[in-house]
């Protein structure tokens, strides 16, 4: 039975190449369908955090000072996600702020990410959009505290993973539904209104 981490992070920014830096993150361990484990920290990065993006999020400036050192939480999150493969929303985002988050102690990634909102878009094309919080609600999943805050959206994001899971199960008789073959059907080809056809049903695989 596979394990997966669905991590989030919250920023002052939009890139660790433009300087931006982590404020919170959090990580679920997803399996099976359920959450069976969390861990959520801020991080005091020495950052800035704009105005625009305390309002967003909700995280000042005063929480982020009185926060332990992104050091600290980022060897403590390394270690709490260990060599479970890696999910977000986005991931495209939130990979680059863990690589770099990361670097900064002398760290890398050993795992690959899977990402909702690819897998979103080929399984719910009819979406109005596969922003997280819009999928949540067309799903019919619960809303699981503030969006923007980091522990709300790893748990919306691990609801939403579990949920696309259980429909490439019923759709396409695709069980176990694995991270490879997750990072497989991010990247297929989007046709039709019901998403991707997978061409062979034969042991879960998508090629």
């Amino acid at each position: 039975m596979e394990t997966v981490a669905v991590i989030d992070f919250e920023t002052t920014g939009m890139s660790p190449d433009a300087g931006a830096r982590a404020t919170e993150i959090a990580a679920v361990l997803l399996r099976d369908g359920h959450v069976v484990d969390r861990y959520q920290g801020l991080l005091n990065a020495g950052a800035y955090v704009p105005p625009f993006i305390e309002q967003l999020t909700g995280i000042s400036n005063a929480m982020v000072r009185a926060a332990p050192p992104a050091a600290k939480v980022m060897r403590e999150v390394a270690d709490f996600v260990g060599a479970h493969p890696l999910v977000a929303h986005n991931a495209s985002f939130d990979c680059r702020f863990w690589d770099a988050e990361l670097g900064r102690i002398g760290m890398r990634r050993v795992q690959a990410f899977a990402c909702t909102m690819l897998l979103a878009r080929r399984i719910y094309p009819e979406a109005p959009n596969h922003k997280l919080g819009t999928l949540v609600e067309f799903a019919g999943l619960p809303v699981a505290g503030r969006h923007h805050r980091a522990m709300a959206d790893a748990e919306m994001a691990a609801s939403l993973l579990a949920k696309l899971e259980r429909e490439l199960e019923r759709r396409f008789g695709l069980a176990p539904v694995t991270h490879e073959m997750l990072r497989e059907i991010q990247i297929a080809p989007r046709s039709g209104p019901r998403g991707f056809p997978p061409r062979n049903r034969g042991r879960g695989q998508v090629r």
